[in-house]
């Protein structure tokens, strides 16, 4: 909260005339309510962080006024520090009793008032932040629980093989290392290295996917589109970005491209993830010397993308099941992956506000069309 909101009550102006001055050194957002009846009426004008509230007060008492905004569910939380005259053990107990948090007597004390202010915002923010991961621990219970029956797919196989795979390979390699590296030569050591450090790669695009479908799935239960932006389809940008993953499986020269420039209202990891997880997919699932058609066309207020390529192909049931951890015919096709890429494309083109399809002819060519939203200038 980057300014706190206090609710000042009392009777007497004078008096939100001293506490505004002994706060004005403060980043409060201050504001004066001269009667409880008042101050009621406010709760949801001014949303306070705090409130400040006199005692004696004509009509309905402070102490009447603390025991009413405590008894409102939406109000509970917020602190009440009183600001009293009395100073007598029953009158402060009845404060307490009332449901208020401290209080203050008058005269008011600078030092005092600043201390007891600060202290109060600091257990609210905590209060705040508590129910803040409190209702983000909800949300993750609720997609998992409403995602369950699309993550059991191969979960217990695909998933337990991808995530030990990698991690065999770095444990198997450190332990070489740890008993044989006195007898190793520094080619020895180094080739080893390599092993790990591909496996930890590996290792980390898994968990990097796991935490995108997570980041998306939270943004669709809770109805919220993407993060935003202002991201440039850019041509020359995009085929080297493309070729370079390609280079990775030595197929750089089967990318064919046609591309349209645009500006989209995608963000720049959203797109990157988008390019990347298709042609990974493309790559997977064609064979070398297969072109792999990236092309993409302007049509009023949308880019059209599409992927194309002359490899596995899918069967309409397949297409139909796409989603979270389900791969097919993985015996004949030993592709490493979790299917999770495909799933992670549709969820961003959805939402941010455009469509996801695919068509296929099975065992001969897949192309995934896909639209997102441009800006103009």
């Amino acid at each position: 909260m980057s300014q706190f909101s206090i609710l000042i009550v009392d009777d007497e102006p004078d008096n939100f005339d001293v506490i505004e001055t002994l706060l004005s050194e403060q980043d409060y957002q201050l504001h004066y309510a001269a009667s409880g009846q008042e101050a009621i009426a406010s709760l949801d004008i001014f949303d306070p962080a705090l409130i400040l509230l006199d005692v004696m007060m004509p009509g309905i008492d402070g102490i009447e006024i603390c025991r009413q905004i405590k008894a409102m569910p939406k109000w509970q939380a917020v602190p009440i520090i009183m600001v009293t005259a009395l100073n007598r053990k029953s009158d402060l107990a009845n404060c307490l009793t009332a449901g208020a948090d401290d209080f203050i007597s008058k005269p008011v004390n600078a030092i005092e008032m600043r201390a007891r202010v600060h202290s109060m915002l600091r257990i609210k923010q905590q209060y705040d932040n508590i129910q803040n991961s409190y209702h983000i621990q909800e949300n993750i219970i609720y997609v998992l629980e409403s995602t369950l029956n699309e993550l059991r797919g191969n979960l217990a196989s695909s998933l337990s093989h991808e995530l030990n795979t990698p991690l065999n390979g770095i444990l198997a390699t450190i332990g070489l290392l740890k008993d044989d590296i006195e007898d190793m030569d520094i080619a020895e050591i180094r080739e080893m290295l390599g092993w790990a450090d591909l496996s930890a790669r590996r290792l980390e695009k898994l968990t990097k996917k796991f935490l995108i479908y997570l980041e998306l799935e939270l943004s669709a239960s809770r109805q919220h589109k993407i993060e935003s932006a202002r991201t440039l389809f850019s041509a020359s940008a995009i085929e080297a970005e493309l070729k370079y993953q390609a280079q990775s499986v030595n197929r750089s020269n089967d990318m064919l491209f046609t591309l349209e420039e645009a500006e989209l209202a995608l963000s720049e990891r959203y797109l990157s993830t988008i390019l990347h997880e298709l042609i990974d997919n493309a790559l997977k699932f064609s064979s070398p010397e297969t072109t792999i058609k990236v092309s993409s066309q302007v049509v009023g207020e949308m880019l059209h993308l599409s992927v194309h390529d002359s490899g596995q192909g899918m069967t309409e049931e397949q297409i139909a099941k796409i989603g979270a951890f389900m791969q097919f015919e993985r015996k004949s096709y030993e592709q490493q992956g979790t299917g999770i890429g495909l799933k992670i494309v549709q969820k961003i083109v959805e939402l941010a506000g455009g469509e996801f399809s695919i068509t296929s002819i099975y065992k001969k060519e897949t192309t995934v069309h896909l639209t997102l939203p441009i800006v103009r200038n």
